[in-house]
């Protein structure tokens, strides 16, 4: 159980980390740069291993292109630019609505079953990000749409596209039909590719967006290392422990350890409207994990749901 919140303490650290990395380099290329690295790493390690577990089929390629593309790049492309102008606490507070998204599109995609009091817990977390989202706005510095800010909706976009990928990994996965340190290393190693890619054509190269090389290479390695090799992975293995509705349930941990964080390293300060915005996400995700266990029970091992 211990794994569950260590797991959580380290995603929560990755906005920390991410928000004194911005201060070394360009936002995209940090991405590409230790997604690239870390996929690299993986995908060598494991074809030193077993070249066997490469072995896929055209679903198990096209979930793994899915993860490289929604999971990796657009999740990361769209979190590094926000965290730019947002607090590295309310970056995290707004990733708590993950678990009402990703419910929602396990219904749509996975066909998991939504009973009404599961609904009304979704309505209820997604009310609760507009205190969140209300909270420390950035219009004034870069624009944005009726209420809220371009950050604030793009990273938005970030976890929308972070619950697909997780999805479409988690299909994969459930199903067996591809090794999991595999389907993150190619994942990882595809998407940091294209996001390079994209960083070449939207950030200055001279010879590359680096300001401070020091500052730069110490956070990459501690993105590398906290983000890619440990969270990334240790998430995928909890997973075939724990049904995902508990795992997001847990996850409700994530902005504590974030504000900490951000109090103890960046001096940040967290405003009372996030800690009501969460308030009202953790009643929704009370109410709609309370189904999740009268269905499933606490913890479902994913051997089990493939056989039932």
């Amino acid at each position: 159980m211990y794994l569950v919140f260590v797991l959580y303490a380290l995603f929560a650290s990755v906005f920390t980390i991410g928000k004194v990395a911005l201060s070394s380099a360009s936002p995209f290329f940090i991405v590409g740069t230790r997604m690239a690295l870390a996929g690299l790493v993986m995908v060598t390690f494991q074809l030193i291993k077993d070249r066997k577990a490469f072995k896929m089929n055209m679903q198990s390629m096209l979930s793994v292109a899915l993860f490289a593309l929604l999971g990796i790049y657009l999740t990361n492309v769209c979190e590094f630019w926000s965290l730019q102008f947002l607090t590295s606490a309310k970056t995290c507070f707004l990733y708590s609505a993950i678990p009402f998204v990703s419910a929602f599109f396990s219904y749509l995609i996975l066909k998991e079953t939504m009973t009404k009091k599961k609904w009304w817990g979704l309505g209820i977390g997604m009310i609760g990000i507009l205190p969140i989202m209300l909270s420390g706005a950035t219009m004034s510095q870069v624009g944005g749409i009726f209420i809220f800010s371009w950050p604030e909706v793009v990273m938005m976009i970030a976890i929308v596209t972070s619950a697909l990928g997780w999805i479409y990994l988690r299909k994969t996965v459930a199903h067996q039909t591809i090794n999991l340190f595999v389907a993150n290393g190619l994942g990882m190693l595809i998407g940091g590719i294209v996001t390079l890619g994209h960083s070449y054509f939207v950030e200055v190269w001279n010879p590359v967006p680096v300001v401070d090389w020091s500052g730069f290479i110490k956070s990459g390695i501690a993105l590398l290392i906290v983000s890619n090799l440990l969270a990334y992975n240790l998430y995928g293995f909890l997973l075939k422990r724990y049904s995902a509705t508990f795992m997001s349930f847990a996850g409700l941990s994530t902005p504590f350890f974030a504000a900490l964080f951000g109090w103890m390293f960046l001096g940040e300060i967290v405003p009372w409207p996030l800690w009501a915005g969460l308030s009202i996400l953790s009643i929704g995700l009370v109410l709609f994990h309370q189904e999740e266990i009268k269905s499933k029970g606490f913890a479902v091992r994913m051997s089990e749901k493939s056989t039932s």
